[in-house]
C-alpha cells in the first residue's frame, strides 16, 4: 500500500509539472506570435492563485478556479449615444416634383426639412482585457454608435476608454483604457476546443453585475449570416455553445475550464431576443489575429482568397442541383467546392479553376465555407499559405499568396470620413463668407467618386452646417459628419446665387465593410 501511494504521489506531482509548464510554454508561444497585446513571459496577478493551486479544481466538474481567474479581466461596458438630427430619405417624403424638377428644393418646399430628431440611447455590453496596459476586446455593434464609452471593472473602478478600432465584418473592436497592472485573460486556441467540452460565458447580462453561466460546445464552425448586417465582407465561423447567454454578454468572454480565453460572446439564436438555447462566440484565433491588426495599423488587414463557393444551410433541392450540375463530384461537407475564381484574385494566380474542391489550408482540414473563411482570417495579404484541392478526382497542392480586396498586398489604411464624402474640400475663404453674409463653410472644390458624387451637390456649393450644426471649417466638419453615425443633412449655399440648399448625404457607402 505504502508503495502503491508513494507512486500515486509521484505520478500527481509529475502531472502538476507537466500541466503548468504546458501552460507556460504554451502562452511564451502565442505571446510570439501576436504582438502588441499580451507580456512576454508574464501571467497577469488574477491567474496567481489558479496556478499555483490555491483555486486548483479537485475535479473537471468544479469551475470555481476558472471562473474566480477570469472574471477580473471581464469588464462592463457602458455607452452613450447623443441625441442628433438626420436627415429622413423615405420615399413617402419625396414630392410628386422631385424627379422632373430636381428634387431637393420641392422636397423641401412641400414636405418641410425631413430632420428626424434621435433622443439621447443609452446601452451597455462587455469586455475582455486582453493586456495588462487596458486594451479591450469587445464586440464592434456594442461600440460602433457611441459617442461616450465608459469601463467598469469587478472592482467597481470606472474608465473613460477610446476606440482603438472596429472591424464590422468580424465584429469585432478594440478600446483601450489608461493605467497599468490591469488583470487580463490568457488566450487559449480555438482550434482545440472540442464538441461536448466545458465552456463557460462571462459577462454582465440584462445590466446585472458580472455573471458566470457553463455550457458545452455543441457545433464549431457555424454560420447564423448576422455579420451581414453590417458588413458586405462579413467573417463567421462560430463557436456554438449552448452556455447562457443573453443581451449584456456581447463582447463577453467564452473560456474553457482552464480559464484560458477561447472565444468572444457576439450572438444569440433566438426568436424573443433572450437567451433560449443557442449562443455564439468568434473563435478566439481570429479574434487574436483582428486585434492585434487594429492595434498595430488601425484595421484589420484582410486576406481574400479570390474564390466563389456554395453557401452553408443549402436546401436539399440546391445540392441535388448541384449535384447535377457538377457532375457528383461534390458533396456537402467534403470540401469547398470552386464555384468559380476571381481575376486578379490569388486564387486564379495559384492555378485553382472552377470545379476544384478545396481539401485542406496549411494542413488544416477544410469541409465548409465557414472553415475556409475562418483559416483565411488568421492571414495577411502577402502571406503565402499551402492549399490542397481535388481536380478530377486527383489530390493537387499549390501555394498561394494571398491578396487584399483590391488586389494586391499593400497595408490597407482605414478611411477617414472626409475619405468616404469624396472630392477635394476646403475652407471658405474670407472674402466670400463676407460677401454672402455667413461665418465661414466648407467649399466643395471638385466631386469625387464617393458618397457626395451620389448626391446633387454642384462643385462651388458651401457646406454651412451638418444635421443643423453649424460648421465653419473642416475640422468641424469632420466632427459633425463623424456624430452623424453615416446619414447626414446638408445646408449651405451657392454663392451668387440667394436662397440655402439642402442635401441628403449616405455616408454608408459600397466601400464600408
Amino acid at each position: 500500500m505504502k508503495t502503491n501511494f508513494k507512486n500515486l504521489a509521484a505520478i500527481i506531482a509529475i502531472s502538476s509539472v507537466t500541466a503548468v509548464l504546458s501552460v507556460i510554454g504554451y502562452g511564451k508561444w502565442m505571446q510570439n506570435k501576436y504582438v502588441g497585446t499580451q507580456e512576454q513571459g508574464k501571467l497577469p496577478v488574477n491567474y496567481a492563485k489558479f496556478f499555483d493551486n490555491e483555486y486548483a479544481p479537485g475535479n473537471s466538474i468544479d469551475f470555481s478556479a476558472a471562473a474566480t481567474s477570469a472574471t477580473p479581466a471581464v469588464v462592463h461596458i457602458k455607452t452613450k449615444t447623443k441625441a442628433r438630427q438626420v436627415a429622413n430619405n423615405s420615399p413617402r417624403y419625396r414630392s410628386p416634383f422631385s424627379d422632373m424638377f430636381g428634387g431637393d428644393m420641392f422636397d423641401e418646399f412641400f414636405n418641410g426639412p425631413r430632420i428626424q430628431t434621435i433622443p439621447e440611447q443609452q446601452a451597455s455590453g462587455s469586455g475582455v482585457i486582453i493586456s495588462q496596459d487596458g486594451y479591450i476586446v469587445t464586440n464592434n455593434h456594442v461600440i460602433d454608435a457611441a459617442d461616450e464609452i465608459n469601463v467598469t471593472l469587478t472592482n467597481k473602478k470606472t474608465y473613460k476608454a477610446t476606440v482603438i478600432g472596429t472591424d464590422p465584418s468580424t465584429d469585432l473592436a478594440v478600446i483601450k483604457i489608461d493605467g497599468s497592472d490591469f488583470p487580463y485573460l490568457v488566450y487559449g486556441n480555438s482550434d482545440d476546443v472540442k464538441l461536448g467540452q466545458w465552456v463557460l460565458a462571462i459577462g454582465y447580462p440584462l445590466n446585472l453585475d458580472v455573471t458566470v453561466s457553463a455550457g458545452i460546445v455543441s457545433a464549431k464552425a457555424r454560420s447564423i449570416n448576422i455579420n451581414q448586417r453590417q458588413s458586405k465582407t462579413p467573417v463567421e465561423s462560430f463557436i456554438q455553445t449552448d452556455a447562457a447567454v443573453n443581451p449584456g454578454n456581447s463582447g463577453g468572454a467564452l473560456i474553457n475550464t482552464n480559464g484560458e480565453l477561447v472565444g468572444i460572446n457576439s450572438a444569440i439564436a433566438s426568436p424573443t431576443g433572450y437567451y433560449t438555447g443557442y449562443a455564439y462566440a468568434i473563435p478566439v484565433n481570429i479574434v487574436k489575429k483582428a486585434i492585434t491588426d487594429m492595434i498595430k495599423y488601425g484595421s484589420v488587414q484582410r486576406a481574400f482568397l479570390g474564390v466563389s463557393y456554395p453557401g452553408e444551410g443549402l436546401s436539399e433541392k440546391q445540392q441535388e442541383e448541384l449535384s447535377k450540375q457538377y457532375g457528383n463530384i461534390w458533396k456537402p461537407n467534403d470540401g469547398v467546392f470552386v464555384l468559380g475564381v476571381t481575376d486578379g484574385g490569388a486564387a486564379k494566380a495559384a492555378g485553382i479553376k472552377e470545379k476544384d474542391i478545396i481539401t485542406s489550408i496549411n494542413g488544416v482540414a477544410i469541409a465548409s465555407g465557414p472553415q475556409m473563411q475562418e483559416q483565411i482570417s488568421l492571414y495577411k495579404p502577402g502571406d503565402k499559405v499551402k492549399i490542397t484541392y481535388v481536380r478530377n478526382g486527383k489530390v493537387n497542392t499549390t501555394t498561394v499568396t494571398l491578396k487584399n480586396k483590391i488586389g494586391n498586398t499593400d497595408i490597407v489604411t482605414k478611411p477617414t470620413i472626409l475619405d468616404k464624402v469624396g472630392g477635394v474640400l476646403e475652407n471658405v475663404d474670407a472674402n466670400t463668407a463676407s460677401t454672402n453674409d455667413i461665418q465661414g463653410g466648407v467649399v466643395v472644390k471638385k466631386i469625387g467618386n464617393k458618397a457626395l458624387s451620389k448626391t446633387r451637390v454642384q462643385e462651388g456649393f458651401v457646406i454651412t452646417s451638418v444635421n443643423g450644426v453649424d460648421i465653419k471649417n473642416i475640422d468641424e466638419l469632420k466632427v459633425a459628419l463623424e456624430n452623424a453615425k453615416g446619414k447626414a443633412r446638408l445646408d449651405g449655399i451657392y454663392p451668387g446665387y440667394e436662397g440655402t440648399y439642402t442635401y441628403p448625404l449616405n455616408l454608408n457607402t459600397d466601400d464600408d465593410e
